[in-house]
């Protein structure tokens, strides 16, 4: 009576397992014989209930240590799978079942630690724990097993046959105590346990065992046999793991092998030629390693069994032939494999249902023949990242429910054929040059429910028969050149993701009809578009859209509040004007807000600091926000980013901003903050950007001696304010980030945000020239010290020299002395220098002529006298970069030195300049404008029309 019944309690029989879940216990009647009812099994003698199956039986409530479920002692089997017993603990109770000898309680939400007393329980054969756990918020919190139960098992039960613990808490568990488990075992299945340390190796030696699982257990390192490597084994699954070596050539006397999954380890050297005599293999995964060298294709084409076969290393094949014959094969995976061609034994298979031969170099148009592979059986192609163009013919599968073609170079209009394909649930063509407009037939695929054809050419408005296809869930048009109001005609009840950014859709949205179409949408992305018109405030509220990005449009009004379920919000580069409600700060899991290039005004209010421990960043650059920056900061706070530059912030800046541990940037720029340097800063254990240009900031930057502060800093701009005294010597000699890049643990190449399938570009703009450029996004190894346009003194400090991966240094407008340091030819990776509008005296150090990466040099207007160099890079800048120093003489500038015949033509100097800088700046294009392959969004293509060179880096 304590239990109610409820189908969703059995809901992952019907789901996962594919098993046909019912109510067993409505049949049980007290008029009959209990031995009739279903599931419940007696012996033949006395009638006792030896056997219990309420297997998916859609039980919901708790088990109590009173169950009448304990008083049958005598039972020998029992299996409450499938069920939802919503967190009860497994009850030490069980023990006094001594006769035992089957025990499965998987899936039904078991929770807490497995009792010591299951371990008495010395008959068991079989048992079965797996996959119980309870949900907690986000979280799947499992089943605990403790190393002092796990070892008591494994010494009592000693006729155990099966073991299987999936997804069960073993983290505390030591893998030594595998090495005792009995050798009567013959199924053991520990899969994603959370174990760690190592596996013992005689555990695939046990006599009996035919089944072994240890996937996913990502921290469980070990190795395979090497020597007389002999047992019954019939399934070898490890994917996932730390297991790593060679795999051995004793692996081929495996000969019960039908199942063998190594895919995903750490494995090395070569695929074994022995792998080949597996004659019963079915299932080979052998992918995600790293293999050396090539591995002979023939060796798999021994295996006459094989379904399945997931290979990712180099082969070696003969493109054009039919003799690899697999005439059992129905899921070939050969992806990263270095194909260049498409190899003609496909056209031989006949049985294959899934197909992926991506991430190869194969290019060129599709042949004729391959769109006829298998085209009876056919249900899964992925022939992404591959070199492939032309067409695309689509026109044999019968079973097709899922193609992937994205990131190739097909061009040309998509096919109207393509709409044939009504079974068709998954249709990825990313990445491509597709162009003209999309057939007015796709609606004819009515079973679509994932679309992706962003990143391409696709033009015109969108078809409205998209309504017709109900089912779609994702829905990606991003990076096209539609031109279209919002569909808010599209009635998708079960869109979840919508992403319609960078296109030309415009005009305003029917708010009435979007809150109807789309009721389950998660993620809304509009952004870069030319859409108008305002969002009430409470739009969003009562939508479940976890993703808002609404910006680089012309929405105008107040800001729309997220909805209280929103984890990324962006309506940045709009025309959104009023103050910044406080009710925002009802979103209590917002991760993301940027409210950047609005009009918004007013002062911030003060919960938006310290409302979410979930907030990483926080972006209002470029509005009109004025008074203090709100003083409370929480020791909770996650925050990652906080950007307030370009607003009208007075006062000074709170000191609690350092209990945000994991602040990376933050920029205060032009603002009119009235404060001393914030030494306190220095503390924050990961801040890369501190950008406070254009303030009030004042006085000494006095650093005390040993402090070890800023460890982690990349860019510094203190410039335009009125810090005085000498430059701060303490400060650099802190500065170990940027001594050596090398030291770096990041190794991600821009300082970008990732959530899901969107992302957020953290952006700075740095000065240059006197131009104040914007990077869009930052490169990880740009490390930049801006201290112009102050009031600095006195010498250069030697420690400068020790920054060096140093690549902007600007200490212009400022009233240093002394002469240019020797040492500033050691910062080897130094792009551009200013030290103009100071006081520096004395020669040029020719050491400068050594910075090769050199691009920009400016020591105009400071008293330096002398020859200028002609060594190496000095001899390529213009006059410009030392004018205004009466006692520089020689090439460039037109004054001649002392015993010189005559001054250089300035006609030839102008042409020497801009064409030595013209080759050095095509360099330097791959240095800083393009990073494996990709070219880095940095908007300062201007700089090219102010300075005469090529652009330098481009958006």
């Amino acid at each position: 009576n304590s239990f109610v019944l409820d189908k969703e309690a059995s809901h992952s029989c019907d789901w996962h397992d594919h098993v046909l879940s019912y109510p067993k216990t409505n049949s049980w009647n007290k008029s009959v014989d209990c031995c009739l009812w279903d599931g419940v099994a007696c012996d033949g003698v006395i009638g006792n209930v030896i056997g219990l199956d309420l297997t998916c039986s859609w039980l919901h409530g708790t088990l109590r240590s009173n169950s009448s479920l304990l008083l049958l002692r005598h039972l020998r089997s029992l299996n409450l799978s499938g069920n939802n017993f919503v967190g009860s603990q497994i009850l030490p109770n069980l023990s006094a079942f001594a006769t035992l000898t089957h025990l499965n309680l998987s899936k039904s939400y078991f929770s807490g630690i497995i009792p010591n007393e299951i371990s008495c329980l010395s008959e068991l054969v079989s048992l079965d724990l797996s996959y119980n756990y309870i949900l907690d918020t986000y979280l799947a919190i499992p089943l605990r097993l403790e190393n002092s139960v796990f070892t008591l098992l494994v010494q009592n039960l000693t006729v155990l046959r099966k073991l299987v613990l999936d997804e069960v808490d073993m983290s505390v568990v030591s893998p030594k105590s595998f090495a005792n488990l009995s050798s009567s075992l013959t199924y053991l299945s520990i899969e994603s346990c959370f174990l760690r340390g190592i596996f013992p190796v005689s555990v695939f030696r046990l006599s009996c065992l035919t089944t072994l699982d240890i996937s996913d257990n990502y921290n469980l390192s070990g190795f395979l046999p090497k020597f007389n490597w002999t047992s019954p084994l019939e399934s070898l699954s490890i994917p996932d793991t730390n297991f790593s070596g060679e795999i051995p050539d004793s692996i081929g006397n495996m000969k019960n092998l039908t199942f063998l999954d190594l895919s995903y380890c750490k494995f090395t050297k070569h695929i074994p030629l022995s792998i080949g005599n597996l004659n019963q293999l079915q299932v080979l995964w052998i992918n995600g390693n790293s293999f050396s060298g090539m591995v002979e294709f023939e060796i798999f084409a021994k295996l006459k069994n094989l379904r399945n076969l997931f290979v990712s290393q180099e082969v070696n094949l003969i493109y054009n032939t039919l003799k690899y014959t697999f005439p059992k094969l129905e899921k070939l995976r050969l992806y990263s494999c270095n194909l260049t061609e498409f190899p003609y034994f496909l056209n031989s298979l006949k049985r294959l249902t899934y197909l992926d031969l991506s991430s190869n170099r194969i290019s060129g148009e599709i042949p004729m023949w391959f769109w006829g592979i298998s085209n009876d059986t056919l249900d899964t192609l992925d022939l992404s990242n591959n070199y492939l163009e032309g067409g695309i013919q689509l026109s044999h599968w019968k079973k097709l429910s899922m193609i992937d073609l994205s990131s190739n170079s097909f061009h040309g209009q998509l096919p109207s054929l393509i709409c044939q394909f009504s079974s068709l649930q998954e249709l990825d063509l990313a990445y491509n040059n597709f162009s003209g407009n999309m057939p007015s037939c796709f609606g004819n695929i009515t079973n679509l429910i994932f679309l992706d054809l962003s990143q391409n050419k696709l033009q015109g408005p969108l078809p409205h028969s998209l309504v017709n296809c109900v089912n779609l869930s994702i829905l990606d048009l991003s990076h096209n050149r539609f031109d279209d109001i919002f569909p808010h005609w599209l009635e998708a009840p079960q869109l979840n993701y919508l992403n319609l950014q960078s296109n030309k859709f415009h005009g305003r949205i029917n708010l009435t009809t979007f809150g109807l179409s789309f009721l389950a949408l998660e993620t809304l992305v509009i952004s870069n578009n030319n859409f108008t018109g305002w969002w009430p405030t409470e739009f969003f509220s009562n939508t479940s859209l976890a993703f808002i990005d609404l910006s680089n449009n012309k929405f105008g009004g107040p800001i729309p509040l997220p909805s209280p379920v929103t984890i990324y919000y962006s309506i940045a580069s709009n025309k959104i004007t009023e103050k910044i409600p406080s009710l925002i700060c009802n979103a209590t899991q917002l991760e993301i807000i940027d409210l950047s290039n609005n009009s918004l005004t007013g002062s911030l209010p003060w919960c938006l600091t310290n409302f979410s421990t979930d907030l990483s960043v926080l972006n209002l650059r470029m509005n009109h926000l004025e008074g203090t920056i709100p003083q409370f900061f929480s020791s909770r706070s996650g925050l990652m980013t906080l950007d307030l530059s370009r607003n009208q912030f007075e006062g000074i800046l709170p000191q609690s901003l350092v209990k945000c541990k994991y602040l990376e940037v933050l920029d205060l720029s032009h603002n009119q903050i009235d404060d001393t340097f914030p030494i306190w800063l220095g503390k924050l254990p990961e801040l890369k950007i501190l950008v406070l240009r254009s303030n009030n900031f004042k006085d000494l930057l006095d650093i005390p001696k040993g402090a070890h502060l800023f460890p982690k800093l990349h860019i510094l701009d203190l410039s335009n304010n009125s810090f005085s005294g000498p430059l701060p010597v303490n400060l650099m000699m802190n500065l170990i980030g940027m001594v050596n890049g090398k030291n770096v643990q990041d190794t991600s190449l821009y300082m970008t945000r990732y959530f899901r399938r969107e992302t957020y570009e953290n952006s700075v703009a740095v000065m240059m020239k006197g131009l104040e450029v914007e990077l869009a996004r930052i490169l990880t190894f740009l490390k930049i010290i801006d201290l112009s346009c102050n009031s600095f003194q006195g010498n250069i400090p030697e420690v400068i020299g020790q920054l060096h991966s140093l690549i902007g240094l600007n200490l212009s407008y400022n009233h240093l002395t002394g002469s240019i340091l020797a040492t500033l030819g050691d910062l080897t990776n130094l792009g551009w220098l200013d030290l103009s509008s100071n006081k520096f005296s004395g020669l040029i150090p020719r050491k400068l002529g050594d910075l090769a990466s050199l691009g920009y040099l400016n020591l105009s207007k400071n008293q330096l006298i002398g020859r200028i160099p002609q060594d190496k890079q000095l001899s390529t800048f213009s006059s410009d970069s030392f004018s205004g120093n009466p006692g520089l003489c020689g090439t460039p500038l037109p004054k001649a030195c002392p015993g010189d015949t005559q001054p250089p033509p300035p006609s030839s100097v102008l042409t020497f300049d801009h064409e030595g800088h013209e080759k050095w700046f095509k360099q330097k294009i791959v240095w800083i404008g393009y990073a494996s392959g990709i070219v880095i969004g940095i908007s300062i293509a201007y700089i090219s029309f102010e300075i005469g060179r090529p652009k330098w880096l481009m958006q």
